[in-house]
């Protein structure tokens, strides 16, 4: 067999590159755009919360709440309690770092004393809240250990189920957002949509007992109000129908235009329910509907019964 003879290229040196003429572009679309923004006041004055540090701090407090399962692999019954108070110290103090930042994001009036006394206002209801969040994520993992006969455990609902990672996400989130601090709070909810690709806005209220089956492609509005015993399968979207306006064009934020689900709710694979409409308790949402009327409680949608007839359904 004849030996194959290969040509060693050596790599060239690389052209020298003038810049200077990218950073005065990039300097110019800053000053356009800081300017269109009347930011030109904040610069070098204050950063913004930190979507890394956010993801650390969540972490540990997931850990904090769930020691035995989410935390380190040494820890027992006997030393949880100590592993949970010095996480909690150190997740709460670099907490209280993030909602600074969005603090002084939010208003940049505000004298320090103000700021330090509202940050410690807020971290200080969200250590309290804990035990309830807890409480109420115990409920999402029973739920979601009861509605998938797959589930083995509900060890593995807590370790394996991406539905889990977006709702005890979630509940931080909504806290924070509750507590004051929207923009720490959207980060954390934007960290679980990537890695799930669950969307839940922080903004959303969702009772107890709340699972999402599979789950990806879900999207629930900031204004959506969520029910007690609610499942959910993947790509539903609980959305808005339309989007006012102001006189000047710019969207009008912060009113009503999610939907409301009521208890007892279940919303199959690819359902979209657009607007600030009911869905009654009770009710059974088929797949790929589109729902844009309130329903009556224990009333079945499906593709097959466009006129929604109202039939009993079995608990």
């Amino acid at each position: 067999m004849t030996q194959q003879k290969f040509t060693v290229v050596e790599p060239r040196a690389p052209n020298h590159l003038d810049i200077s003429a990218v950073i005065s572009g990039l300097r110019l679309a800053r000053d356009v755009w800081r300017a269109a923004h009347q930011r030109h006041a904040e610069l070098g004055t204050h950063g913004f919360p930190s979507r890394r540090a956010l993801d650390r701090i969540v972490g540990s407090i997931g850990a904090a709440l769930f020691p035995l399962r989410l935390g380190p692999a040494e820890l027992n019954p006997d030393n949880e309690d100590a592993f949970v108070e010095a996480t909690l110290e150190s997740a709460l103090s670099q907490l209280g770092a993030q909602v600074r930042l969005n603090v002084i994001y939010a208003d940049r009036e505000l004298d320090a004393m103000t700021v330090e006394d509202k940050v410690n206002e807020i971290i200080a209801e969200f250590a309290t809240a804990l035990p309830r969040l807890r409480r109420v994520l115990d409920s999402d993992v029973q739920a979601a250990y009861l509605g998938d006969p797959a589930a083995r455990s509900v060890d593995e609902v807590l370790l394996c189920y991406p539905c889990l990672i977006a709702v005890i996400h979630h509940r931080i989130a909504h806290e924070l957002y509750r507590l004051g601090a929207p923009l720490v709070a959207r980060i954390i909810s934007e960290i679980a949509n990537s890695r799930t690709g669950i969307d839940i806005h922080p903004g959303a209220t969702i009772g107890h007992s709340f699972f999402i089956d599979h789950g990806t492609g879900v999207v629930i509005g900031e204004t959506a109000i969520i029910g007690d015993h609610v499942r959910l399968y993947q790509a539903v979207t609980l959305g808005a129908k339309s989007f006012p306006s102001e006189a000047d064009g710019r969207l009008t934020k912060g009113i009503a235009r999610h939907p409301i689900v009521e208890d007892n709710v279940v919303i199959y694979s690819g359902a979209t329910i657009l607007g600030r409409v009911t869905i009654g308790k009770g009710s059974v949402i088929g797949g790929n509907v589109w729902v844009t009327t309130d329903v009556p409680p224990y009333t079945t949608v499906s593709l097959s019964n466009a006129d929604m007839a109202t039939i009993p359904q079995v608990r």
